[in-house]
This record gives C-alpha cells, sequence and structure tokens, in this order.
C-alpha cells in the first residue's frame, strides 16, 4: 500500500531522506590511466587507425612494421596532451617576450659561425660553385642557414623521427599537423632514401642537418652527390643543395642580396616598412636613405623593389631588404631569423661585420600590454595583422602611423608609456 509505515515513518519519506543522504555522500573517486594505460592505446591506434591510412597511401606492410619496431611513446617530448590525462594548462601571455633583440646577435658566437663558414666555404668550394650555377642561390647564404640550423652539422640530432612524430601525432596538442608529417616520415623511408635506424631527427620532428619537416623533405630534398639517394643527414652536397633548391622553389630571386643596413633620415617616416610597401630602391634613396656602411646601393639593385624594415621600430639598426629577405623568413618566420642569416652571410662570404646600428633596451613589456594595444589599434581601424601579442611589422607600423596622427614622434615599437594613451 502506498501509505504503508515502517516504524513510524512513512515508507516514501524514508526513500526520501536515503536519496538525499546518497546525493550528499562524495562521489567515488576514478584513478586516471597509467602511462601503461595510454602506451596500450598507442598500440591500438597505430594498427587500427594509422595502418589503414597508411596502406591506403601506399606505403608498404613492410615498411610501416618496420618503421614501428621498438617504437613507444615519449613522454619528455614537450607540448603533450595524453589522453584521459588533465590538459595542458593554458599559457597566460604574460610573458616579456621583447627584450632588447640584442642578445640573439651575440658576437662572440657569430665570430665563431662566421669563421667556421668561411672554411667549410673553401672546402666545398667546387660544390658551392655547383650550387650557385644550379639554383642560383649564394653559397654564402646557404652556409649561413646551415650553419644556424645544426652548427654546420656538428649538432647532436639524437631522436627517432618515427617516435618523435607518433608521439605527436597521437597525444600533442597538434596532433593534426603531426599526424602529416608522420605520414609523409612513413613515405620517406618507403622510399628507400634512409634506413629507420639513421632516421633522426629533432624533438620536435625536425630531420637532418638542414632540419626540414618530413613534407619539406618530399618536396625540396635533392641528390647532389650523385649517389642516387637524398641524405640530408649524413652527406654535405646533399644538405647544401636541399637549402638551396628550398630557396629556390619558395622564390629567391637570383642575382639579388637579401638587404643593406642603412641610416632613415628623421624626417622619412619609419611607418612605410611590410613587403607589401615594396619600392625600387632608387626612390628610397631619393628620399635620403643611405647605406650605413658609405657604399653606394649596388646599380643593378636601383630599379628593382626593396622593402623598409625596422625591427625595433626606431631604437635599433634600420634596413632596406629585398623579397630574398622574406624567402629566408620561409625557412623560419621571423625577422631577427632572416637577419642573422643575412648578416652570418655577409661574414662568409665578404668578410662583414657586426650590424653598426645599436639594438636598444626595447621590449620591457607584456604579450597582453601589447595585444591590448593591438585591439585598441584595431578598434580604431588599423591593420596590426591581429592581436597576438606580437610587434610584427603591421603592428609596428600602425603604432608610428598612430604617432604621428596623434602628434607624436614615430618610433614604430611599442612603448609602455603608450599603454595609458593607447586603449
Amino acid at each position: 500500500m502506498s501509505g504503508r509505515t515502517e516504524g513510524g515513518v512513512p515508507r516514501g519519506l524514508r526513500i526520501l531522506a536515503l536519496a538525499i543522504m546518497t546525493a550528499l555522500l562524495p562521489l567515488p573517486s576514478y584513478a586516471a590511466p597509467s602511462k601503461a594505460d595510454v602506451e596500450a592505446q598507442f598500440e591500438n591506434w597505430v594498427q587500427k587507425d594509422l595502418w589503414p591510412q597508411a596502406k591506403a597511401g601506399g606505403i608498404s606492410e613492410k615498411t610501416f612494421k618496420a618503421a614501428f619496431s621498438g617504437i613507444t611513446l615519449n613522454w619528455n617530448l614537450p607540448d603533450l596532451a595524453p589522453p584521459g590525462f588533465p590538459p595542458p594548462k593554458e599559457q597566460k601571455q604574460t610573458q616579456a617576450e621583447f627584450s632588447s633583440p640584442g642578445p640573439y646577435f651575440n658576437e662572440d658566437h657569430l665570430k665563431r659561425l662566421a669563421a667556421t663558414g668561411q672554411g667549410f666555404a673553401g672546402q666545398y668550394g667546387s660544390t658551392l660553385k655547383r650550387i650557385e650555377k644550379t639554383y642560383g642561390v649564394p653559397g654564402s647564404i646557404v652556409l649561413a642557414i646551415w650553419g644556424r640550423e645544426t652548427g654546420f652539422g656538428a649538432a647532436k640530432i639524437p631522436n627517432s623521427a618515427i617516435e618523435v612524430l607518433a608521439t605527436k601525432a597521437f597525444m600533442s596538442t597538434r596532433k593534426e599537423m603531426f599526424r602529416t608529417e608522420l605520414v609523409a616520415a612513413l613515405h620517406i623511408l618507403d622510399g628507400g632514401d634512409v634506413t629507420p635506424a639513421d632516421f633522426k631527427s629533432s624533438w620536435a620532428g625536425a630531420l637532418g642537418q638542414p632540419q626540414f619537416m618530413p613534407t619539406s623533405y618530399l618536396k625540396y630534398a635533392v641528390d647532389f652527390d650523385g649517389d642516387g639517394h637524398r641524405n640530408i643527414w649524413t652527406s654535405v652536397p646533399d644538405t647544401l643543395a636541399s637549402i638551396a633548391n628550398y630557396l629556390v622553389k619558395k622564390g629567391w630571386q637570383r642575382d639579388r642580396d637579401w638587404g643593406f643596413e642603412v641610416s632613415i633620415p628623421e624626417a622619412v617616416s619609419c611607418a612605410q616598412e611590410g613587403p607589401d610597401l615594396a619600392k625600387p630602391l632608387s626612390h628610397w634613396a631619393s628620399l635620403g636613405i643611405a647605406r650605413i656602411s658609405g657604399k653606394d646601393f649596388p646599380a643593378s639593385e636601383m630599379k628593382a623593389e626593396g622593402m623598409m624594415l625596422v625591427p625595433a621600430g626606431r631604437d635599433g639598426p634600420e634596413f632596406i631588404v629585398t623579397p630574398n629577405f622574406y624567402i629566408i623568413k620561409e625557412y623560419n618566420n621571423s625577422d631577427l631569423y632572416a637577419l642573422f642569416i643575412g648578416n652570418l652571410a655577409d661574414r662568409i662570404g665578404s668578410n662583414g661585420g657586426a650590424f653598426q646600428g645599436r639594438w636598444g633596451d626595447v621590449g620591457k613589456m607584456l604579450r597582453s600590454d601589447v595585444a591590448a594595444m593591438q585591439k585598441a589599434l584595431e578598434r580604431q581601424g588599423y591593420d596590426v595583422g591581429g592581436s597576438d601579442g606580437l610587434p610584427g611589422y603591421k603592428t609596428r607600423r600602425s603604432i608610428g602611423q598612430w604617432q604621428a596622427k596623434n602628434g607624436m614622434k614615430p618610433t614604430c615599437f611599442p612603448e609602455a608609456t603608450m599603454k595609458g594613451k593607447l586603449k
């Protein structure tokens, strides 16, 4: 009966009280998966998910089995997000990203690289001449990239490329990108250029002496020593020619320099930089912009396009660069990287020295502060290239334009004094 009592308490009330007490009890804790559990999931993923894709893409079973023989997850890699584990905490944009660029151009380091590069320029002179004739890329540029990437092949590259790429394809914060690279790596092995034992990469999956990602290897690596294999691990001719081929395929312009350090008169706005504001070098020269070395611009360059570059605004070296500067940036999308390569190449090829302009003590700002400035500029209609807290050329020139509009002397770089004014 619905109104029946037990011990004087209606049965319905007893059930309700029990339900309330149960709800108040702590929930049972569930153990997070162990590393062994994740390893088991990885093995299942390799066989049930990755192998069908590789097979459909033409990878042989023999290659696949050889590639994954003895491969386990590498838990020491950065940016991992193992399944079942707490997601990695999002990094707040509060770090001071923009200390002076000066330390990037450590003079002792550059001198050592230049001396070593000059030695290799002599040792591989005939190879470099063939490369220049074939690709039109100066040997000094190729040597500079080789030196910057792996210390002319001296850097240790100890990691199994398959282990790194498979780990990141299975449980990194950028799984899809690394899955694409992993499949490309399997195609490299299937092509027979390298054995699994010799297939080495950095912790990020970049291969060999030029540090190509696998997709880049498939597009740009070349056999320049004529042994029938593309070998960027132990063959210097293949390494150097592959770097040159990469640059050419990205658009390197034969018989052009990378750029020139210059002096920009105070009356000339620094807010004119960027590849989308290219002008003939004769135009820049007509404004009074001159090489800081005192030499004239090469006559062959005067009708060709050049671009203003002020990576630290008015508080650092100033440049007129050619489109080849931006091709170097295809290798590593950083103004400072491309300037490093250009400066090192000048030292190797023509005994150049340090930039004469001094890097000021700029950039003591937080990324979050720079991002706030970018958003404020965007609200006012400026194109800053995105509010990521990184002051690229669009942000720098927008700051210069905003400063000029508001009666300030343009510096073309984020400054703490602007925070209260730019909202």
